[in-house]
C-alpha cells in the first residue's frame, strides 16, 4: 500500500485543502501608509507587501511613492489590481511587475467580472472637506489594458458616491452611500445587469440601512454592514431573487462599524475604536453579536476559506502594522510585521496541479508515483505539492 511520507530536507510547509486541491500561495497586504492632512505631505508612502507561507517571509514588492492612500487590492487570474489614491494599477501576480495603469479620480473599490473592471468612486476635497461631485460614480474599464470602456452617469446610474461591490450570478451589486457628504448618507444597493451592461434597479435599505460600507453574500442573500451616520451600526439582509430587505440595528454600537467579514456562516464585525470582535449569526438575525476572545483594535479582516483562518491587521496609522492569523477556534497561529496602515488583505488561492505519493518500501524511498501510477525518480522530481494522510501539506523547494 502506498504511503505518503515527508522528506523534510526537500519540502516546506504550505497551506492546502486536500478536498478541493486549493492552497494559499501568497498573501497580499496593501499598506495605506501615512498621509498628513494638516501639511498635505506623504510621510510614509503606500506599499504592497507579500507574505509567502512556504518560507514564512514578508517582502515589499512595490512602493507607490505619489499615492496619498490606497483603498483596494483584488487578485484575479495571473494579475492583481490595486486602487491607490487616483490610480488603478495592474501587476503581474508572479513577478510583481507593473503592466498597466490608469488615472481615475476618486477610485475606491474594484470588482472584476469576465473582461471588465468595475470601479466605484467617491472623494472629498481635503482642503475644504467638501464632497467632490463626479459625472459618474460607477465606471467600467478593460481588463487587459485598463482603458475606459464605458460609464454609468448620474442619470443612468448611481447619483451619489459608491463603495463596495459584489457579483452574484449575472448581476453586479454596488453600495451607494454618499459617505463623503456627512449628514446626507444614503442607503441604496444599485443593481447592474451584466448580460446587457444596463443599470437595472436600486434597492432601498430604509432609514436604518444608511451608509452601507461592506457587502457580503451567503447562500441566496446579500448582507450589508451599514455605518448609518456614524452614531450607530446595522446589518441589512437582501434576498437576491426578490430584492426584499430587512435591517437589524446592532445594540451597544455607539458609532459605525470599523471592519467586517463573513466567516463560517457568521459575520465578524468590530465597532470603530473598540477592542472586541463580535460574530453575528445570519440565521437568527439577533440585534447583538457574541463577543469573541480576540481583543485588539483591528483595521482589516479577511477570511481564508481553505484553512478556515481569519487574517487580521492592526496599526496605529503612523508607525507600525502587523498581521495576526487566527484558526477556527480563535487561537492565534501566526503573525508578521508589515507596513503602515495595512488596510486590505487579498489571498492568492491556487489549485494544485502536480500531486505525488512517495512509495515507502523499507529502505527504498527514491521511487515517486504520480497519480497515474508512473514511477518518477526523486532526483528528477519537479516542484509540486505532496499530500500526507489527505491532510498534511508539503511542497518541494
Amino acid at each position: 500500500m502506498k504511503k505518503v511520507i515527508s522528506i523534510l530536507c526537500l519540502m516546506l510547509f504550505v497551506f492546502v485543502n486536500a478536498k478541493s486541491n486549493e492552497y494559499v500561495h501568497q498573501i497580499f497586504v496593501l499598506n495605506e501608509g501615512y498621509f498628513d492632512y494638516s501639511t498635505n505631505q506623504i510621510v510614509v508612502p503606500v506599499t504592497i507587501g507579500v507574505y509567502t507561507p512556504s518560507d514564512d517571509s514578508y517582502n515589499v514588492v512595490d512602493t507607490i511613492e505619489d499615492a496619498r492612500f490606497a483603498s483596494d487590492l483584488v487578485v484575479y487570474g495571473d494579475f492583481f489590481y490595486v486602487a491607490a489614491d487616483n490610480k488603478l494599477l495592474k501587476y503581474d501576480i508572479n513577478n510583481y511587475n507593473l503592466v498597466a495603469s490608469q488615472n481615475i479620480d476618486g477610485i475606491r473599490n474594484i470588482k472584476i467580472h469576465n473582461d471588465k473592471v468595475f470601479v466605484s468612486r467617491g472623494d472629498y476635497d481635503n482642503t475644504t472637506f467638501m464632497p467632490i461631485q463626479f459625472a459618474s460614480y460607477l465606471q467600467v474599464y478593460s481588463l487587459s489594458d485598463l482603458s475606459l470602456s464605458f460609464e454609468f452617469d448620474t442619470v443612468t446610474g448611481p447619483k451619489w458616491s459608491t463603495q463596495n461591490m459584489i457579483v452574484n450570478e449575472n448581476k453586479l451589486y454596488v453600495a451607494i452611500n454618499n459617505a463623503y457628504e456627512w449628514g446626507n448618507e444614503k442607503g441604496i444597493i444599485g443593481v447592474v445587469d451584466l448580460s446587457t451592461n444596463s443599470y437595472e434597479t436600486e434597492i432601498d435599505l430604509g432609514p436604518e440601512g444608511k451608509n452601507p460600507d461592506n457587502l457580503m453574500k451567503f447562500g441566496s442573500n446579500l448582507y450589508t454592514v451599514n455605518n448609518k451616520n456614524w452614531s450607530g451600526s446595522s446589518i441589512s439582509k437582501v434576498n437576491f431573487n426578490s430584492y426584499y430587505s430587512t435591517t437589524t440595528n446592532l445594540v451597544a454600537a455607539p458609532t459605525g462599524c470599523g471592519t467586517s467579514v463573513i466567516r463560517d456562516a457568521k459575520i465578524n464585525y468590530q465597532i470603530s475604536g473598540d477592542t472586541v470582535l463580535y460574530e453575528w449569526d445570519i440565521f437568527t438575525l439577533n440585534n447583538s453579536g457574541n463577543s469573541l476572545p480576540l481583543n485588539n483594535n483591528f483595521y482589516e479582516l479577511a477570511y481564508d476559506h481553505v484553512n478556515d483562518w481569519l487574517y487580521t491587521t492592526s496599526t496605529d496609522y503612523f508607525s507600525y502594522g502587523i498581521v495576526e492569523v487566527y484558526d477556527n477556534n480563535n487561537n492565534i497561529v501566526n503573525s508578521f510585521n508589515c507596513g503602515i496602515s495595512p488596510g486590505t488583505i487579498a489571498i492568492d488561492f491556487r489549485v494544485i496541479t502536480d500531486l505525488f505519493e512517495v512509495h515507502n518500501e523499507k529502505s527504498n524511498i527514491n521511487n515517486i508515483y504520480d497519480l497515474s501510477g508512473k514511477v518518477i525518480d526523486l532526483e528528477n522530481l519537479k516542484s509540486g505539492v505532496f499530500i500526507k494522510n489527505n491532510k498534511a501539506t508539503f511542497i518541494v523547494k
